[in-house]
């Protein structure tokens, strides 16, 4: 029988293996070929594994499972490539998605059945919360089994005589009641991922080997926003993409790079290393953790270059395709937290490079322009950095750099 074998790809020499974090298929499936069949996490990306050809696919580990690069993970019967996939049963969308390991130990405990429950998560998966609330629903009064019904009350007797009430005893305290019997609920444990304790060792190790410190300052954002609403419909009729805060700041902070060599630099060791080229990293957030996608050669591109290049990483991101060549190589870190509302921070670096800048929140706050009190849109920018390396003197002329260049985007134009 012609048996094709489904093994963990290699994916670079730094990585030996990973968790198959999601099977895309179920066992017994009829696959095509190049149809993703599972979704494998590691310490640097998560990537998705695709089938070498059609068949009946046999899943021989389990979602979840930590694997290594060449283990055998499922078979196909690529004998059966030429017959068509059964029609799908009509049954609910809950049922036709597998529940996950909290799922299935949450049903185990308080005996609901998931194939019950109507879905709330995506797809109409059946998520933990829906099956707690579908036991306390049951537990409730009315919305289980019917109450007896409670007898009518006994024709009225007149009171009894009664002996005189005994002398109080004292009895001892009453324990305890049982604990809940769910109290396992209030809690999940789950293991941290393999890109997740990577992000946290290398964060960590960060602030361990360097000597940070972070200087601050702050940017009049009214001329990027008054270029942005003169020129959107037109950028994005010209180039297909949307004019954003982002390529501005790569902008300028490959100008303040220029201008402060010292900042575009790191350590090897006991050697100085000074890059003269301009990959600008950008830090993107996902479900499965932060991402830092390089942009390359910023100083070349113009800002719709950057513009496309940012839609294309952060959609790779997102999608779970990010590659090592995508991560690899840069000199600079921007991450914006202002996107979720944050007003001031102190990045941590992103080794080995010696610096990264942190954009934050747009806020209208009164500020003296030429003796008068005007409200103008101001945000804060943070520049964290290595001691080492980088002198005070250096990270405020970048900083000072990088202000100029923002409150007067035509100094981007005329390299000035």
């Amino acid at each position: 029988m012609p048996i094709l074998d489904v093994k963990i790809p290699s994916m670079g020499e730094s990585i030996a293996g990973g968790v198959l974090a999601k099977w895309q298929v179920k066992d017994g499936d009829l696959v095509k070929k190049d149809q993703p069949l599972f979704e494998l996490e590691t310490d640097k990306i998560t990537s998705e594994g695709t089938a070498e050809a059609a068949g009946r696919v046999s899943l021989k580990v389990a979602a979840g499972s930590e694997v290594k690069i060449g283990q055998l993970v499922a078979t196909i019967d690529t004998s059966v490539s030429g017959a068509a996939p059964a029609p799908a049963p009509e049954t609910a969308p809950a049922a036709a998605t597998p529940a996950s390991p909290a799922v299935r130990r949450v049903a185990a405990e308080t005996g609901v059945d998931p194939s019950t429950v109507p879905g709330s998560g995506k797809g109409g998966r059946v998520t933990k919360g829906d099956l707690l609330a579908e036991e306390a629903r049951a537990s409730k009064p009315g919305t289980g089994e019917q109450k007896a019904p409670t007898p009518p009350p006994p024709a009225q007797q007149p009171p009894p005589i009664l002996p005189p009430p005994a002398p109080p005893q004292v009895s001892p305290a009453p324990s305890p009641g049982p604990a809940p019997a769910h109290a396992a609920a209030r809690q999940t444990r789950r293991k941290l991922t393999p890109l997740r304790q990577r992000l946290a060792q290398r964060l960590v190790q960060a602030q361990h080997d360097a000597a940070m410190l972070t200087t601050f300052n702050e940017v009049d954002m009214s001329a990027v926003r008054e270029l942005r609403a003169k020129y959107q419909e037109e950028f994005v009729r010209k180039h297909g993409v949307k004019l954003g805060f982002m390529s501005f700041f790569v902008k300028a902070v490959v100008r303040a790079l220029q201008d402060v060599p010292a900042i575009n630099a790191q350590l090897d060791g006991d050697t100085l290393v000074e890059n003269h080229f301009y990959d600008v990293g950008v830090a993107v957030s996902t479900d499965r953790g932060l991402m830092v996608p390089v942009l390359r050669e910023c100083d070349r591109s113009g800002f719709a270059d950057i513009e496309r290049q940012l839609a294309a990483l952060a959609q790779k991101a997102r999608d779970g395709k990010m590659t090592l060549a995508d991560l690899e190589g840069g000199v600079f870190t921007i991450t914006n937290g202002g996107i979720f509302g944050s007003l001031l921070s102190t990045p941590i670096l992103n080794a080995p490079q010696c610096a990264i800048l942190g954009m934050h929140a747009i806020q209208d706050r009164p500020v003296a322009v030429n003796g008068a009190v005007v409200i103008r849109p101001m945000m804060y920018v943070a520049l964290s950095y290595d001691h080492r390396i980088v002198d005070g003197r250096d990270a405020v002329t970048f900083l000072v750099r990088l202000k100029q260049a923002i409150e007067d985007p035509s100094r981007l134009l005329l390299s000035v």
